[in-house]
């Protein structure tokens, strides 16, 4: 146990002198993970292992120091415990944000979740941020911590079990709720009394339908276009799509139609239906499903074409590129004049 200690005393000592360093370390990890996932690489999945590895501990951690301190009789400082929670929050957030930055779509509502997961980063490495205004508040902390934990399973679940994004999302979303609950019984007032567990009751409903619904904001963490247009004309042998329409008059429409064209980059071995929602004016008219394929460094490419329109085609156009649980990939505008 003397030698254990002696070689976990410098790297914390290391991590308490340079707290910086470890946020852009997970940054790092965070960008080669984001790269080797494309590339099928094992490395990857062990990232993402050890860092759903260190929220386990997390669960764990009371029930674990209390071991410890009655096997060994060794207490573990509370200080050093908040500083491994601090350690954990500044590892997940900074490690997921190249992900989402990448695969965000910027001219949509997307911006704000990431704008809220790189508050809450840097959050976490302001200490009097963090332990002053956060810490000292359990349902902001809690937030944190949700966030934190949730944006962690999105980014880790489809590097390490190929799973689709509806399948991530809602394994994602009920993992969250079901871990946030201790938490829950600890931060809410009524204890054991049946009007406590009413709250509590209603406090996760709320978390949960939150978390659901905010999937129209939020990135798929591995899904991202690298091309998309609209045109007229398509080369299906070479999967070449011809010009870019930016505008067109009605009549060349109606005669022609159009193609969108599309690339989405995913990782090697996964395979996911998405789809091409056409647009007009805000209505929806088509909903067209896709099977896509991760593995080609310029992405899957695949295309969907409209040739019936209905009589009003005058005004703004929308084609949204979509995933099967309506988290949006990506947007491409056009007008019809």
């Amino acid at each position: 146990m003397h030698a254990f200690k002696s070689r976990l005393t410098p790297l914390i000592d290391f991590i308490q002198r340079y707290p910086r360093a470890l946020a852009l370390i997970s940054f790092a990890m965070g960008v080669a993970s984001f790269f080797l996932v494309n590339r099928q690489n094992r490395s990857a999945a062990i990232i993402a292992g050890i860092l759903l590895a260190s929220w386990l501990w997390l669960m764990v951690e009371n029930l674990v120091t209390e071991r410890v301190a009655r096997r060994f009789n060794i207490d573990i400082p509370p200080p050093l415990l908040r500083y491994i929670t601090q350690v954990i929050h500044q590892e997940s957030l900074f490690f997921v944000l190249p992900f989402f930055f990448v695969t965000t779509t910027w001219n949509s509502g997307q911006p704000v979740f990431i704008g809220v997961l790189g508050l809450a980063a840097l959050a976490s490495v302001i200490d009097p941020v963090y332990y002053r205004w956060l810490a000292a508040r359990q349902l902001l902390f809690m937030a944190l911590h949700t966030l934190a934990l949730f944006a962690v399973l999105l980014t880790a679940l489809p590097v390490i079990l190929q799973l689709t994004t509806l399948q991530t999302y809602s394994i994602a979303t009920a993992a969250t709720v079901l871990l946030a609950v201790p938490t829950l019984i600890r931060a809410l007032p009524g204890g054991t009394r049946w009007w406590g567990w009413l709250k509590l009751l209603a406090v996760i409903a709320v978390l949960a339908l939150t978390l659901w619904f905010a999937r129209y904001w939020v990135p798929p963490a591995t899904l991202w276009l690298t091309d998309v247009h609209v045109t007229q004309t398509m080369d299906t042998t070479n999967r070449t799509p011809g010009d870019e329409v930016k505008s067109l008059p009605e009549d060349q429409l109606r005669a022609n139609g159009l193609y969108a064209y599309t690339a989405i980059r995913a990782p090697r071995g996964l395979t996911e239906q998405v789809f091409h929602v056409w647009v007009h004016e805000g209505v929806e008219l088509d909903r067209i499903a896709l099977k896509i394929r991760g593995g080609r460094e310029q992405g899957y490419r695949t295309w969907t074409r409209k040739t019936v329109f209905p009589d009003q085609v005058l005004g703004d156009w929308q084609i949204r590129v979509v995933t099967e649980g309506g988290q949006l990939i990506g947007v491409v505008r056009f007008e019809v004049r």
